[in-house]
């Protein structure tokens, strides 16, 4: 699986020429947890046009590519499947009348007990540090009638994750839905879904390398650095070493024979 996401490098702001924020889009191979490749987003623009371009870099045939709600676009969609890979897209309100129709369906289909329509469930709970979380995944894959309305490329269902944390005492609830080109049942689909966010853990390193204190700032630095960022934390990663990244690149930096050992690998 790939989850493609977008990552702020470089934060400072003011007026002075060269502060603006930097935005890179990265490719995540969530499995093997490595950066595959990445992508600045140019000035005035956004990441709807950096991604097909970190796409065409990328060989992912076969692949599942997970994108969050900015990537949920007709012609990203098809990128993906013109390179024989499968997605799965965040839908929110940038899709207006598809998320809509979708949210609709779902609430008749709901109150009727979904006795129209064939679909698939799944349901998981993990609890950690005094949290419970309650994911429930309901696959739709009777979706002809949203391809006439839309005919979106490739899309063969709709996924709806309704999710109840209980922490401190409190309930709360959300639902998120997404577009897939997959023919998979519910018990698949929710880990591809839940695999997308560790991304928020794995590429995201901000405690690591102190992403926020870094001061690297001007002209093409910033996106160079993060760069290298990567290359590092790959190397990080396939040490055999079953110490935290953070204890990792202190060793590397203190002996020579282990530091040798990861560029060889």
């Amino acid at each position: 699986m790939i989850a493609i996401d977008g990552k702020t490098v470089r934060r400072s702001g003011g007026k002075k020429a060269g502060m603006a924020p930097i935005h890179m889009v990265s490719a995540f191979a969530a499995r093997q947890r490595l950066v595959l490749g990445q992508v600045k987003v140019a000035e005035k623009s956004n990441e709807i046009i950096a991604i097909p371009k970190l796409l065409a870099m990328l060989a992912i045939e076969g692949a599942i590519v997970t994108i969050d709600a900015m990537g949920c676009q007709r012609d990203i969609a098809q990128t993906i499947l013109d390179k024989k890979a499968d997605y799965v897209l965040a839908l929110k309100g940038n899709q207006g009348s598809l998320r809509a129709d979708v949210e609709v369906f779902v609430t008749e289909q709901k109150a009727s007990g979904f006795a129209d329509t064939k679909l698939s469930h799944a349901t998981t709970v993990d609890g950690d540090h005094g949290r419970i979380e309650t994911r429930t995944t309901t696959v739709i894959h009777d979706i002809e009638w949203l391809q006439e309305r839309h005919d979106w490329p490739g899309l063969k269902a709709v996924v709806m994750v309704e999710s109840c944390r209980e922490a401190n005492g409190k309930t709360e609830h959300e639902t998120r839905f997404y577009l897939t080109s997959l023919v998979m049942v519910a018990a698949l689909i929710g880990p591809i879904v839940r695999s997308h966010w560790s991304t928020e853990n794995s590429l995201h390193w901000d405690m690591m390398f102190r992403d926020d204190e870094c001061r690297v700032r001007t002209d093409h630095a910033p996106a160079n650095f993060t760069t290298i960022k990567h290359m590092a934390h790959n190397l990080l990663r396939t040490a055999t070493s079953k110490d935290s990244l953070r204890l990792r690149r202190k060793v590397a930096a203190w002996d020579d024979d282990f530091l040798a050992g990861l560029i060889a690998r």
